[in-house]
């Protein structure tokens, strides 16, 4: 395989790798979004059942409904919390999914630099032959004269 083949190879396998990465990063961002809904939904609910202004004064039915309100906004949170914990793990493996893919395109990138370095000194190096054997030639053609 020749030296350009390769490096052709490692700039597509690169190429590759830089798009499933941009993808892996919107997919990462659109998760942080979802995250942030979640804890202002929890502040707001939150602030539903703690500041509902509903005191011990209030009529025995009012009381019960008011009651039954603040007990199924608290399991609104409690389930939201949950879907946040469980979107929060979901997070996490597709943050070391992300860093995984990184790593993978930076070692890439770094095989892809050090074949494009090899084949810069291949080409100085038969370039410096080239005029080094045009010199010696020249050098006989002045000695016969």
């Amino acid at each position: 395989m020749t030296s350009s083949h390769t490096i052709r190879n490692l700039t597509t396998l690169v190429t590759l790798r830089s798009n499933e990465l941009e993808r892996l990063q919107t997919d990462m961002a659109a998760q942080t979004q979802v995250r942030e809904r979640y804890q202002k939904n929890l502040e707001r609910l939150t602030g539903l059942y703690t500041a509902s202004g509903a005191s011990g004064a209030l009529p025995l039915a009012l009381s019960v409904n008011c009651g039954n309100y603040k007990q199924a906004v608290m399991e609104m949170v409690d389930t939201h919390r949950t879907d946040l914990h469980l979107h929060e793990a979901n997070m996490a493996v597709a943050q070391r999914v992300l860093n995984a893919a990184w790593a993978k395109r930076e070692v890439l990138d770094q095989v892809l630099t050090q074949k494009q370095k090899d084949a810069d000194v291949s080409v100085q190096r038969r370039d410096a032959k080239r005029q080094d054997e045009l010199a010696t030639q020249f050098w006989f053609r002045g000695q016969g004269k």
